[in-house]
């Protein structure tokens, strides 16, 4: 099973010479997909701008299963996560939406960063207990396969 987190759509502009949509798009569309986790734990956008601390990504294992090509929508769902005290290790998948075909799948190790710092720092308490509620709530959900940044935890 897997989290559904939102839908995108394959735009025209990131279509590359091989007819099909270029690879750092399926990035891009994974990271506005964080995005909706960033804004529920409330280290996102707000945070970095407000707060001065948010997630810097710094490891990724990507894989491009299927192409995808202009028009084509997909479902960008989280199926796993986990954390320690500065980190976060999260995979996301992308399914073609009419044919439900796995199209990529991207894992990421991400760290906490004070902005003002620029330095790795703890996840405040208020923040753990939001991330730690999430995963209890929906480990079930989780179905990662191979999981490659999982021994960057530290727990």
């Amino acid at each position: 099973m897997s989290i559904f987190l939102k839908t995108g759509r394959v735009r025209a502009e990131w279509a590359d010479y091989n007819g099909h949509m270029n690879l750092a798009y399926y990035i891009h569309l994974f990271d506005g997909a964080w995005e909706v986790l960033l804004g529920k734990f409330n280290i996102g956008e707000d945070s970095a701008k407000i707060e001065k601390r948010t997630t810097f990504a710094v490891e990724t294992h990507t894989t491009y299963d299927k192409e995808l090509k202009v028009g084509d929508e997909v479902d960008l769902n989280l199926i796993f996560l986990d954390r320690d005290k500065k980190r976060i290790i999260y995979k996301l998948e992308m399914k073609h939406k009419q044919e439900q075909y796995l199209a990529s799948t991207t894992e990421v190790c991400s760290l906490y960063v004070d902005l003002g710092e620029r330095r790795v720092i703890e996840f405040e308490k208020d923040k753990s207990d939001l991330i730690d509620k999430f995963i209890n709530e929906n480990k079930e959900n989780f179905n990662s396969g191979k999981l490659f940044l999982i021994d960057k935890l530290k727990k």
